[in-house]
Parts: structure tokens; C-alpha cells; sequence
């Protein structure tokens, strides 16, 4: 299906609204993660913070007790990184990156055998239930960070969340979530489709980038799907789901302050502007691994925050007008009082 030539600001537009940064949804939490193409909380607040931006309403105990009633949850999935998706999403994201993560696995040093072996101890240790790593003891053992290529695990509360944040007790994903309702060529095309519902229109490096799955593996996701095909101004196609939200290059973007790693900074998602590239070095750099909540302003970051004697703290990296600055002011305001 033909489409559109999309300018950058179009493009802006559309990954704001799929993100639902245009504006606060009034959506059940499971719903919202799978529009947003899950949540990445490496760091467990991030999940908190990204969706009081999201989400009218939302309150910190709202996103521990959808963890703890298994509507949604936590595993590491895309780009072998952990990300908050809904219990009914999981095994579709799960079974679609498997392969590459097992890859990635092998090429970083882990021979197949051997973590097959180690693989069976954690399971074998979690088989009465979920434990944290320092309970598993030696069977995980140099293993950590490999956990959940080779079994499929999910990270369970209390931890993980904003009050215990370190994400270290451990589930067997058939006794969490349930048994497995998805293959790998489900798998591939549900991360194409959750890809374009979140961030699309997008090019197919954009989408295996988001995954963490090579290119090809994307473009077999996508091939019984039915999509439609744009152009930015530089002529690449983009590809996208037919009807997904396209809003006017014009539509006004609320200011809002964003979680450390939100995803739409992130370098699949550059072409639609958030992060612009002159301030990237001072959200993502080598010296703080542990990057920084960003501020928005009319679909751009212009700032950063983070917290300070209990304060939340902005540190614009450009002067704003008036208008702006109150704009942000009020999400400040309304974020530090979510942090009490």
C-alpha cells in the first residue's frame, strides 16, 4: 500500500502520539505498555516515572500491583535488556528475540553446551518457585548475565519495583506467565507490528534495532503482515501499520518530563527528533552510564532533572520562553510530588 512523504516534524508527531506523549491516556496499565512497545527498566523507577507521563491518574502503587497480579511483567527481552510487557504480550516478544539473544550469547563467550548445563541448575532451582540469585548460590554463579537466554525467566516482585528497585528474584516464565502460546515465527511478526504501534513509520533497521534482531529476521516478521509504505524527505521508505496514527506536523505537544532510558530517545527511534543529536552527549555518555530523566518541550528534549535532596532539579540546556518554562514548571511540580 502507497503512503505519504513524511517530513521530520510529521514523523515527531506520530511517535508522540503512538507513545502517548501528546497526551495522559486513561487506559488500564496492560493496555498502555503494549502500546508504548513495553517499558526498559534496567533502572525499576523508570517503569514508574514512564508511566506517570503516560497515564492520567497513575500512582505508584498502580504498576507494583499490576507486577504482583501478573497483568504485566518483567524479563529481559528486547536488545537483552529488561522491559516491563503484558503477561499476555510475553511470550510473542520472548520467542521473537530468542534466537539473537542465544547468538549474542555465544559470541560474548558463553559456549552453547555449557550454558545449556548451567541453564538446567537454574531451572532445576527455581522448580519449587521463584528465589533471588543469592538463594540459587552457585548454580548461578558467573552466570547472571546470561540469565533468561537460556531459560526463559521473568524477575519477579518485590523486586524490581520502586521499593525494592534491585530486580534479583527469579521465576520460571511457563510457572509465572503460563505455558508458552507462541512460536518464533509469531514471535517475529508481533515485534514488527509492536514496533510500528510505538514508534512507526520506521525502516526495517529501525525495528531489528528496537528488537536487538537482524535485519532479515524483521523483514520475515513483516512479510505476512499487511502494511503500508511512506517516504521521508530523503526518499528511504518507512514502513507502517495501515490506520496507526499519523497526526498534523502542527498538533501541539504538552511539555513532560521523561524516565532515565525512556525508548524514544533511543537511537531506533532517531528519525522522528525527541533527542535532538547536539544535546545526545549529555543524556548518553560514557562517563554516566546511568544517563539522566530528560525534559520535553513541543516534542524535543531541552533538559534534563533528576532528583536532589528529594527534590526533582531541572537543568535546561536551552534558554525557553516564558510560556515553556511554566509549562514545565507545573510537570515538575507534579512529578516531585509523585516521588514523595
Amino acid at each position: 500500500m502507497a503512503g505519504r512523504t513524511l517530513t521530520p516534524r510529521a514523523l515527531n508527531r506520530a511517535l508522540l502520539a503512538r507513545q502517548l506523549l501528546l497526551a495522559r491516556a486513561d487506559r488500564p496499565i496492560e493496555d498502555v505498555v503494549e502500546q508504548v512497545g513495553g517499558l526498559q527498566t534496567q533502572y525499576a523507577p523508570s517503569g514508574y516515572v514512564g508511566l506517570w507521563a503516560r497515564v492520567a491518574g497513575f500512582r505508584r502503587p498502580d504498576l507494583t500491583a499490576a507486577l504482583e497480579a501478573r497483568t504485566v511483567v518483567q524479563a529481559t527481552l528486547q536488545r537483552t535488556t529488561i522491559h516491563v510487557v503484558s503477561r499476555r504480550e510475553y511470550w510473542r516478544y520472548a520467542l521473537g528475540v530468542r534466537r539473537a539473544r542465544r547468538a549474542w550469547a555465544v559470541r560474548v563467550g558463553g559456549g552453547e553446551t555449557t550454558m545449556l548445563e548451567r541453564a538446567a541448575g537454574v531451572r532445576a532451582g527455581l522448580a519449587g518457585g521463584a528465589r533471588t540469585v543469592a538463594e540459587l548460590g552457585e548454580v548461578a554463579s558467573g552466570f547472571v548475565g546470561s540469565l533468561g537466554v537460556w531459560v526463559d525467566l521473568v524477575r519477579v516482585p518485590p523486586s524490581g519495583t520502586w521499593e525494592r528497585r534491585r530486580a534479583d528474584r527469579l521465576a520460571l516464565a511457563e510457572d509465572w506467565v503460563g505455558p508458552a502460546d507462541a512460536d518464533e515465527e509469531e514471535g517475529l511478526a508481533h515485534l514488527v507490528r509492536a514496533y510500528l504501534r510505538a514508534f512507526g513509520p520506521a525502516t526495517w533497521r529501525d525495528v531489528a534495532s528496537w528488537a536487538g534482531i537482524p535485519v532479515d529476521d524483521a523483514r520475515r516478521g513483516g512479510g505476512g503482515l499487511t502494511l503500508v509504505r511512506h517516504l521521508d524527505v530523503a526518499g528511504r521508505e518507512l514502513v507502517d501499520l495501515p490506520g496507526a496514527p499519523l497526526p498534523d506536523a502542527d498538533t501541539p505537544a504538552p511539555a513532560r518530563l521523561l524516565p532515565h532510558w525512556d525508548a524514544s530517545l533511543l537511537v531506533h527511534a532517531r528519525r522522528a527528533g525527541v533527542l535532538p543529536e547536539e544535546h545526545r552527549p549529555r543524556v548518553f555518555s560514557t562517563r554516566n552510564p546511568f544517563s539522566v530523566g530528560t525534559v520535553l518541550v513541543d516534542g524535543r528534549v531541552v533538559g534534563a532533572w533528576s532528583v536532589r535532596d528529594g527534590r526533582i532539579v531541572v537543568d535546561p540546556f536551552e534558554t525557553l520562553p516564558p510560556a515553556d518554562r511554566d509549562a514545565v514548571e507545573a510537570e515538575r511540580t507534579a512529578l516531585e510530588a509523585f516521588h514523595r
